[in-house]
């Protein structure tokens, strides 16, 4: 049974330095990455690039609808800088919409006609997000403290453990499905075990109350809806983003080349992780800034992680040019190497979207929503037409081309917004007590 500590008044009521959350969310978020890459390792050397297909095509009909559904709730709970919605409200919408997002699921996968196995691997790993989701409130109620090495003990807890789970199921069987289903009962215990009992104990010192409340105040909800929509279809345009140019890679090529992409793609992962702890860490901080008119600090934290996006991402390149071959072929198998073009491209997307990642986190800590949806659904659409374009005749090097592009255009007009929303930002005098902590 997993230890669960109670928390001092101290603890709650002064923050962790940023350094230190941004020390303890790298660790978790690379803890995770590196077993979901492990994940794709493991299939790759116990089946074939088919079996990578099969799963990678499960992870990308099955997230664009848990993050659309989601709402992005974490996001909107992490910068409500105010406190204007409880817990509970999260909680309850968050348990609504996951039961929305399974419904959906199942309709894709009835209307998709996919075969028997890869029906299975869907619908199972979207059981495994819908446990995920409500994690991930948790995580919120965390983050929104700044208590990210909760968050952090939880991801090293959920990576090694469905790593196992999922290598050994596939190892015993042979079978895709039972190691997806391995997957789910995994992170079905985490959250149980770990994430439940531990916002408990957060609550409870809170205030005074042990229960995790679920709060179905109908009013409530629809405002919190209302408020979260737009950055609910933001997210899920952003993994439509990435996914697009899997769909037309299965559609035109099969699984077995979706396997080969998907395998490259991964390879993004770790720039990624990085990008995903220091955004996460820095949220709550950037919201404070923007929320009181800090001119100078919204602009200097945000030029400082982009500068670390670049260095990362062109990084990425150079080391996928002098030792791409050799990679892929030490973490998968011979047969990928073929892929160290498509894989140099990849990292080329790699790098503007950890740029566009920063400009994201930015806009989200700024409140600027409703811009986000029509951007990315153009940039979704663009991706779409240059996947057509591409891949029918290129295979997974055109979706790497299309995905390059996609996420060129969402750099360019994210820094646009940006630029705007710093520029009218009104200088206001922080309050004493936002500002003990900005400068730590």
């Amino acid at each position: 049974m997993l230890e669960v500590r109670s928390w001092t008044e101290a603890e709650i009521v002064h923050p962790l330095p940023l350094r230190v959350n941004f020390a303890w969310t790298f660790a978790g978020n690379v803890t995770y990455a590196l077993c979901q890459w492990g994940v794709m390792m493991a299939l790759a050397k116990l089946g074939t690039p088919e079996v990578v297909g099969r799963f990678a095509l499960g992870l990308a009909v099955t997230a664009p609808v848990v993050l659309f559904t989601g709402l992005a709730l974490r996001a909107v709970q992490a910068t409500d800088a105010q406190r204007t919605y409880r817990f509970g409200d999260y909680l309850a919408l968050r348990l609504a919409t996951t039961v929305i997002a399974l419904l959906i699921i199942i309709g894709i996968v009835w209307a998709g006609e996919y075969g028997g196995e890869t029906t299975w691997v869907i619908l199972l790993i979207g059981l495994a997000k819908a446990f995920e989701a409500i994690s991930d409130i948790f995580y919120g109620l965390f983050q929104q403290h700044e208590r990210m090495d909760r968050v952090a003990t939880s991801m090293m807890i959920k990576g090694p453990l469905s790593l196992v789970a999922l290598a050994a199921a596939v190892f015993a069987t042979r079978q895709t499905w039972v190691g997806a289903a391995a997957l789910a009962v995994a992170w079905a215990l985490v959250l149980v075990l770990y994430d439940i009992p531990n916002g408990a104990a957060l609550l409870r010192d809170l205030s005074g109350q042990g229960n995790v409340w679920v709060r179905w105040h109908w009013p409530t909800l629809f405002r919190l809806v209302r408020l979260s929509f737009p950055l609910g279809l933001t997210v899920m345009l952003i993994s439509l983003n990435t996914n697009i140019p899997r769909y037309f890679v299965e559609r035109y090529w099969g699984e077995r080349e979706l396997g080969f992409f998907a395998a490259a793609a991964y390879l993004m992962v770790a720039g990624t992780t990085v990008v995903n702890a220091l955004g996460q860490s820095a949220s709550p901080r950037l919201a404070r800034y923007y929320a009181f008119g800090d001119k100078r600090g919204f602009p200097h934290l945000l030029l400082r992680f982009i500068g670390i996006g670049l260095v990362l991402g062109i990084s990425g390149i150079l080391i996928s040019l002098l030792a791409g071959r050799e990679i892929l072929t030490l973490l998968y198998r011979e047969e990928y190497a073929e892929l160290n073009n498509v894989l140099v491209w990849v990292m080329v997307a790699a790098t503007l979207s950890y740029i566009a990642s920063f400009l994201g986190y930015a806009m989200t800590a700024a409140h600027y929503f409703a811009a986000q949806p029509v951007i990315l659904g153009v940039v979704a659409l663009v991706n779409g037409l240059f996947c057509m374009a591409f891949v029918p005749r290129y295979g997974p090097l055109g979706a790497a081309w299309a995905l390059g592009m996609a996420h060129l255009l969402q750099v360019l007009v994210f820094l646009a917004c940006v630029v705007i929303a710093v520029q009218r930002l009104p200088r206001r005098e922080l309050r004493r007590e936002v500002h003990y902590e900005l400068e730590r």
